[in-house]
């Protein structure tokens, strides 16, 4: 009896130490880690071996999934971690929760469409924009995140080099930039224009989220001609969802601005 604890002891051993090399073969430390727990789970609830392999690679592919989220997320250059989750839909009211919501299923990106966030400054655009775009991430897709006066230097610096095509094309391919603060500073015309062709180049081939501080109304000011802009803003809204927000400054919710009461009668 006693040999065939010692066996069996030595068999555990041997098979665990054979799992520990295979799974730094298959690079899949997940994998390792849930081996034996989820083998304690198995013959309690009695699955089959088919259930337990699929339970094993399940937490692999779910970590790798996790892993590669985050890297994603970090190439995206994001300004902040803001996710939809977060957003205050108490103090913006002037959108709805379900709007939201079914942006964040991720239907425009399949569709190649766009989606604007129009609003004053502080009323939560760039939360939403970075939200969505982090929901993308996690989804799988590449996404690119920069201001407009970064993306034009972008540009500007590619057409200098000569290597604007080869720019836009990259840039074509990743399934979701988002372009923010369209509005505060104005565009030049060469910049106009390059920021023109950026855009025109993903028309049907791939989504934009643009926040802007101006109404399509004042994108005249922004691009310097009234022609641009209308041309701009047709190649943006066909395909998308156009999102305006109203209201106080989302950044200074619950705080106490220090705002004198209005006078009453007695005082």
């Amino acid at each position: 009896m006693s040999n065939q604890h010692t066996k069996a002891g030595t068999a555990g051993r041997d098979v665990s130490s054979e799992i520990a090399y295979l799974t730094r073969a298959l690079k899949a430390p997940a994998l390792r880690e849930a081996v034996e727990r989820l083998g304690e789970r198995a013959r309690a609830e009695g699955w089959s071996h088919e259930e337990y392999l699929a339970a094993c690679l399940q937490r692999e592919v779910a970590a790798r999934d996790a892993h590669g989220a985050d890297g994603r997320i970090r190439a995206a250059r994001f300004p902040s971690r803001k996710s939809l989750e977060d957003f205050d839909f108490d103090h913006q009211r002037s959108i709805k929760r379900e709007t939201i919501a079914h942006l964040g299923t991720l239907d425009f990106v399949a569709g190649k469409e766009n989606v604007i966030f129009l609003g004053p400054p502080g009323t939560g655009k760039t939360h939403l924009a970075t939200g969505l775009g982090i929901r993308a991430c996690q989804a799988g897709h590449r996404v690119a995140f920069a201001t407009a006066a970064q993306w034009v230097a972008r540009l500007a610096e590619a057409h200098t080099t000569g290597t604007l095509g080869e720019e836009l094309t990259r840039l074509g391919r990743i399934p979701l930039i988002v372009v923010d603060e369209v509005g505060y500073i104005p565009f030049e015309p060469e910049a106009a224009n390059l920021f023109f062709q950026f855009i025109s180049g993903r028309y049907e081939r791939a989504s934009v989220i643009v926040t802007s501080n101006k109404p399509f109304g004042r994108w005249g000011e922004v691009f310097g001609d009234d022609t641009v802009a209308a041309a701009m803003i047709d190649r943006l809204v066909h395909h998308a969802e156009v999102i305006s927000l109203k209201g106080d400054s989302y950044r200074m919710r619950g705080r106490d601005l220090g705002r004198v009461p209005a006078a009453g009668t007695g005082e």
